[in-house]
């Protein structure tokens, strides 16, 4: 947006300087041809006041030396003609352009019998005309008994032509530079506040609910903006602040009476005798462990979307390798078989701390949950790409049909047929919350010839991991 802004104002101020420019140098140009005309008009009338007194051959030979010596000082082109047109002196000068145009001075001549002076010459610029010619008749009204013509070089004029328009776009160009920097200030200043807000929006967006906008300088309807903007992102952050609050309250305070139900119904077992009693005590337990399993996963879930730790660098590699050793031992009794396939060198992500971790294991306690005994799991991880690194589950289990599968994410969400299964229906929401909270994704599908395929990715940093250092996102 800068830059098309800036592009705008600089076009804007590029007409404006030609706007200016053009008419000021032709308006020079226009006043130098006139100054011409008036030198050069001033000599041809002290050419045809000699030719008016002309009377004798003395006489016409000092016109003849006087338009001679004119012709070699200035280079100009001197002709005297009669009332007929026929020449009674010439002076040739040894300017460039030769002799007099023909057709310029035909008409020019045409003029001067009539008894009319030049009036006007064509405006004379750097690329032209090399001469001009004005005309000056001999006598006045009815007695005109001549005319004097003068083809004057534009050498002096154009020079100056040229140096004035030099100096004309000299300056434009330094006015156009200085106008130039003030609008690259004028436009930071603009679209400093802008910038900022466009910051502050996307770490808003990408859960840093702290993230405000700072710049305090621009126009007062920016500033403004940004003080409303700080205001509903407080406000926003305010509110789900205490919505997290009372969930991981609610969550802690209820766990706690709830251990001592649990504990008080395990107490009471030994105490009733077989029959429907037992049965139904053994339910009520079995829903009670069910309940701190919820709670448990409400406060794990709180605690993760309140978005408190920063970004680190961290090896995926390792991670992964230590959770499918970890979790080796839980297959085997649940008769699964977990494949890992991972590179040998390390794979450094950028995310919230042991992400990858507390994502797999997610992942994998649902594998175990789901596939049935002798199913096969297998985690891969292949080298990263686009800046990302991805981390693949893939299992042969039932799987989920094509329009339950974006459920799978969602809290609470479980299909129609795993409702009876042990858990709180919020390790896959969870961990796709991790993942986005790290800056990653989170992904579901189906897998070939049956089962289902997780894969989740997180940001993979250019360097190597940096031993530790956190990454602060700004």
């Amino acid at each position: 947006m800068r830059r098309r802004l800036l592009a705008v104002l600089m076009v804007l101020m590029g007409v404006a300087a030609l706007l200016l420019c053009v008419p000021l140098a032709d308006s020079y140009a226009r006043g130098r041809t006139e100054h011409l005309l008036l030198q050069r008009r001033s000599e041809a009338v002290r050419f045809a006041d000699l030719a008016d007194r002309t009377g004798s051959d003395a006489d016409r030979a000092e016109l003849s030396a006087e338009i001679g010596r004119y012709a070699q000082l200035y280079g100009a082109s001197v002709t005297v003609v009669d009332a007929a047109g026929a020449t009674v002196a010439r002076a040739e000068g040894a300017g460039p352009g030769g002799r007099t145009p023909p057709g310029e001075a035909a008409e020019a001549r045409r003029r001067a019998l009539t008894g009319r002076s030049t009036d006007r010459l064509p405006t004379v610029r750097p690329w032209g005309p090399d001469r001009v010619v004005l005309a000056e008749p001999v006598g006045r009204d009815e007695r005109v008994s001549g005319a004097v013509l003068m083809a004057v070089p534009t050498d002096a004029a154009r020079r100056d032509v040229v140096l004035r328009w030099s100096l004309i776009a000299a300056g434009a160009v330094a006015a156009f530079a200085a106008a130039a920097l003030v609008a690259a200030g004028i436009t930071r200043w603009l679209l400093r506040p802008v910038l900022d807000l466009d910051r502050a929006v996307e770490r808003l967006a990408a859960g840093s609910l702290g993230a405000r906008a700072v710049s305090d300088t621009g126009p007062p309807e920016l500033r403004r903006l940004r003080r409303h903007f700080n205001g509903m992102a407080e406000a926003v952050a305010d509110s789900l602040g205490r919505q997290r609050a009372f969930v991981a309250d609610a969550s802690h305070q209820l766990r706690n009476p709830l251990a001592t139900l649990v504990l008080q119904l395990e107490n009471v077992e030994p105490h009733i005798v077989a029959g429907p009693g037992l049965a139904e005590h053994a339910r009520a337990l079995d829903e009670a462990e069910r309940l701190e399993e919820l709670l448990d996963g409400l406060l794990s879930l709180a605690r993760v979307e309140s978005g408190t730790a920063e970004r680190g660098d961290q090896d995926l590699v390792a991670a992964v390798r230590g959770r499918v050793e970890a979790w080796e031992p839980v297959f085997r009794a649940a008769g699964l078989e977990l494949a890992a396939d991972v590179p040998p060198r390390e794979l450094c992500v950028r995310a919230l701390p042991d992400a990858a971790g507390r994502i797999l294991d997610a992942l994998l306690d649902n594998a175990v949950k789901f596939v049935p005994a002798g199913g096969r799991v297998e985690v891969r991880v292949p080298g990263p790409a686009g800046g990302e690194a991805l981390v693949r589950v893939a299992d042969d289990g039932p799987g989920v049909p094509d329009g339950q599968r974006e459920l799978l994410l969602r809290r609470f969400a479980r299909a129609p047929e795993h409702q009876n299964v042990r858990g709180s229906g919020l390790g896959l929401a969870i961990a796709e919350e991790i993942a986005r909270l790290s800056g990653g994704r989170l992904e579901v599908a189906g897998n070939e010839p049956r089962g289902l395929v997780f894969e989740f990715r997180l940001p993979s940093p250019p360097p190597s991991c940096a031993e530790g250092q956190p990454y602060t996102e700004r």
